[in-house]
């Protein structure tokens, strides 16, 4: 497949990126940051592009079959980076007709806010993710509100580990997890969603 991933220099971003190749995917790498993706590869195009100019995003998408995004938050203050961004490669792929979208959330939006526990929610929450949690929330509702066939994956607390490919995906808001899951088996499972309809136009939670 032609892929497009958004984010591609950042924590998942490199493994999407990374293990997309390794499975005989082409992939164009989207960065406003294109000196920090190092892969080097003869299927792996960099473009250096601005996620909050829509004619800069539009501009990427032909050609494609899919597009993955695994953007990065802004914790400390109150901003729409992560919304508005998203909304621009919904409107860009919905005018190129590409259909499947697999966007990387978080647990805690949603449904799944009980998963955090009482520390996060009732402490962590209001000092540091006051301004992460709402924008993720636009984020999510715009891609639920598009017409691909989108998946929202919903880690745990991303960690550095190794990619195990044993981890729990899809359960209810009140069971109980670890909370946490390393980035490369995240880029695996969204990875997964490119093909496998068993959780499109859903919102899957990840952790170990």
């Amino acid at each position: 497949m032609n892929l497009l991933i958004f984010g591609a220099s950042g924590g998942t971003g490199r493994y999407l990126v990374e293990q997309a190749l390794a499975a005989g995917h082409h992939v164009t790498a989207f960065t406003r940051r294109p000196e920090k993706i190092t892969t080097q590869h003869p299927n792996l195009k960099v473009i250096e592009g601005n996620l909050q100019n829509y004619d800069s995003v539009a501009a990427a998408m032909p050609g494609h079959d899919a597009v993955l995004s695994a953007l990065g938050v802004y914790l400390f203050h109150k901003n729409t980076v992560l919304s508005d961004g998203t909304r621009n490669i919904i409107r860009a792929m919905e005018a190129h007709n590409i259909k499947r979208f697999v966007c990387e959330t978080a647990i805690g939006i949603g449904d799944t806010r009980d998963q955090l526990g009482l520390f996060v929610e009732f402490i962590f929450y209001p000092l540091v993710l006051r301004h992460f949690f709402p924008d993720k929330e636009r984020q999510e509702l715009a891609i639920r509100q598009s017409k691909l066939d989108w998946v929202i994956v919903r880690p745990g607390r991303l960690t550095n580990g190794k990619q195990t490919g044993q981890y729990r995906h899809g359960f209810g808001p009140h069971e109980k997890i670890k909370g946490y899951v390393s980035r490369a088996d995240t880029a695996e499972f969204m990875l997964r969603q490119l093909t496998d309809d068993a959780y499109l136009r859903q919102t899957p939670s990840l952790s170990y």
